[in-house]
């Protein structure tokens, strides 16, 4: 425990460490292990009869390098993960929070996170203590146990993958940046649960992206949605859906950015927003939906989880959900397990249940797995659902 350090004023050097260690990983939990690793090796090494001068200089070092060590094994993680991978978000509420959360607020976006995903093990090292937390050279050079003038080498390779992957990061925003992000995201959130296109297409810069991270557990765009007319769709159906269910959203500070929190009607936690603003308008928005990745922030919700690990358990559901995912539709596309798939007249074509779905014109795309677990008796290139209120719903060859 912390406590058990002889020198207890080294617990005020936790803010610090949980933001090395957090840059490192982008996981809270990992974070506070990595911390607690830290205070644990120096207390062994003072009852080792070590003597440590500098606490801070020694825990920097410990917890930087256990997060070296972190990164080596999380890349192979991460080379496999469904979907897009984003951070575990660290939410700010309107009041004080933990301190070593406050801390983080103004240094480490999600979106900057992402870029950091570019970087080795020690690149990222040095181009955290460099860029982020202000180390001089030397320091950075003691801490990673390099030279000086390797270090030098690393930040300058550092900085220009990272300019080629997108913009560096801004210094943290000036009380007038945050009233203007705060009255912006206030805005934004109220345009899209009231489903006012004009609005929401105001505030959006024309080559927003939005990025969804499920972890293959929780309802999420396949890949990065581009485009202000497609986000705007995504959020309004989105908010559309959450109003049936009784979501509530409450904004917060994530990560250092306006954003939000979305909660059940039960109270739980099943989403948190992240919105990147430049210029006056949204650059970016970024959702965590996997549920792995909002349980430090208390009871999560399951209103978010996969079709098939609540009804459609089975390759039609997947692939149904899927596609329509990958075309931007923000519903849970429910479908009957695999034995209860119906043949369609006149094609044979396998027909699936959608309920709760905006009626209308929209057709996704359905691979021509959907069809063989269904048993389809001719091969299928793909096909195409059309989405009803209610009741059952015929694919047709495209």
């Amino acid at each position: 425990m912390p406590g058990s350090v002889p020198d207890t004023a080294a617990t005020e050097y936790r803010p610090l460490l949980f933001s090395i260690a957090y840059g490192m990983t982008g996981s809270v939990g990992d974070a506070e292990d990595i911390v607690q690793d830290a205070f644990l090796g120096m207390t062994r090494a003072r009852q080792a009869g070590t003597t440590i001068a500098d606490p801070k200089a020694y825990l920097a070092t410990a917890v930087t390098r256990l997060g070296i060590s972190y990164l080596s094994s999380a890349r192979v993680r991460r080379e496999t993960y469904v979907g897009d991978w984003l951070p575990e978000p660290v939410v700010v509420p309107a009041e004080p929070g933990p301190a070593e959360h406050a801390e983080l607020a103004d240094s480490l976006s999600m979106a900057f996170l992402v870029l950091l995903e570019a970087l080795s093990p020690v690149e990222r090292a040095v181009f955290m203590l460099r860029e982020v937390f202000g180390y001089r050279y030397p320091d950075v050079a003691r801490i990673t146990g390099k030279t000086e003038v390797n270090c030098r080498q690393i930040f300058a390779r550092a900085r220009q993958r990272i300019a080629a992957e997108g913009p560096v990061r801004d210094s943290a925003p000036s009380p007038a940046r945050r009233a203007e992000g705060e009255e912006l995201a206030r805005r934004f959130f109220e345009a899209a649960a009231g489903g006012d296109m004009d609005a929401l297409l105001g505030m959006l810069a024309p080559d927003v992206v939005v990025h969804g991270d499920g972890g293959g557990k929780a309802q999420a765009i396949a890949a990065p949605l581009h485009g202000r007319q497609p986000a705007a769709r995504l959020l309004v159906g989105l908010f559309r859906r959450g109003r049936i269910l009784g979501i509530s959203i409450r904004l917060a500070w994530v990560n250092g950015q306006p954003g939000a929190v979305g909660y059940d009607a039960a109270g739980r936690v099943f989403a948190v927003f992240e919105l990147e603003v430049a210029d006056g308008v949204v650059q970016a928005i970024l959702g965590v939906v996997n549920p792995d990745k909002l349980g430090h922030l208390g009871p999560v919700s399951d209103v978010a989880l996969l079709p098939e690990r609540r009804l459609a358990r089975g390759p039609v559901g997947r692939n149904v959900r899927m596609a329509a995912l990958s075309a931007g539709c923000p519903f849970t596309v429910t479908c009957a397990p695999v034995a209860s798939v119906t043949r369609a007249a006149p094609n044979n074509w396998p027909a699936v249940h959608a309920p709760g779905l905006a009626p209308a014109r929209t057709r996704w795309v359905v691979s021509a797995a959907m069809a063989a677990v269904a048993r389809t008796p001719s091969p299928v290139r793909s096909s195409a659902v059309r989405v009803c209120p209610s009741g059952p719903v015929t694919s047709a060859q495209v």
